[in-house]
């Protein structure tokens, strides 16, 4: 087991659609040791690279962690969030696989002639579980809106093994209805994200709430023992009984 938690950044990307704004989805490999199986959101570890790059621009603290949720989503998703100009399909096939190849993402930015535009991303929440895992991470949250002209999301076909856009709702739904699997954490964001009608309610809310490391803890009841966040960071659901909760 590791004793430092995984430094980490994801992606929550909004796309416009009737009745609910849609949510990208990413299903993990199985054979994956964190979450294998379970439906999350685009994102990964924040590499060195992505200190390097955030090193030789003036942004704020958590720059390494905008560029690594930019980074892996065009990795796993082969999407355009946070480039200004938006790449051509096939300008945006050669920076994903010259990402999957090992090149920087300096070196690939460079080559596209794309710049980063980070205030694309808006802070929604940081969570570190402490539970006796053999990876923790330290993953923080991002809203993004879909470009109008982004193509089409494409599975990287590694850890990841489909896609696919749906509410909130829906993905609570599968789950409860035994369709898909979802750790906590995801859980717990999907129930809050619900309740927002549009993309702009949603960056509304979370400008509205502080964004403080939510470490779940375990709280001993008369009815049994409940994992618990705190209550005053937006989210509607802040316990769920430890029997029927799955962590990662």
């Amino acid at each position: 087991m590791t004793s430092d938690p995984i430094p980490a950044a994801t992606l929550v990307i909004f796309r416009d659609a009737a009745g609910a704004p849609e949510l990208l989805m990413v299903e993990r490999a199985k054979a994956m040791a964190f979450a294998g199986g379970a439906l999350v959101f685009p994102g990964g570890r924040i590499d060195p690279g992505d200190h390097a790059l955030a090193s030789t621009m003036a942004m704020a603290e958590d720059g390494a962690a905008r560029i690594a949720a930019i980074r892996e989503t065009i990795e796993e998703a082969g999407l355009p969030i946070g480039l200004r100009p938006i790449p051509d399909p096939t300008t945006l096939a050669t920076m994903r696989d010259g990402l999957h190849a090992g090149r920087s993402f300096a070196e690939v930015l460079a080559a596209a002639g794309s710049s980063l535009d980070l205030d694309a991303l808006h802070y929604f929440a940081r969570w570190l579980p402490a539970h006796a895992h053999m990876r923790i991470f330290d993953t923080r949250f991002y809203l993004a809106r879909l470009p109008v002209e982004a193509p089409g999301a494409i599975v990287d076909g590694t850890e990841n093994v489909g896609l696919f856009w749906s509410t909130a709702a829906q993905v609570l739904a599968d789950a409860d209805a035994g369709r898909a699997t979802i750790i906590f954490p995801t859980r717990r964001n999907l129930e809050r994200l619900a309740r927002f009608a549009s993309f702009d309610e949603a960056v509304a809310d979370a400008a509205a709430h502080p964004v403080r490391t939510i470490t779940p803890v375990v709280e001993a009841r008369p009815d049994g023992d409940f994992l618990c966040i705190p209550d005053d960071l937006g989210y509607p659901v802040t316990a769920e009984r430890m029997t029927s909760t799955l962590r990662g």
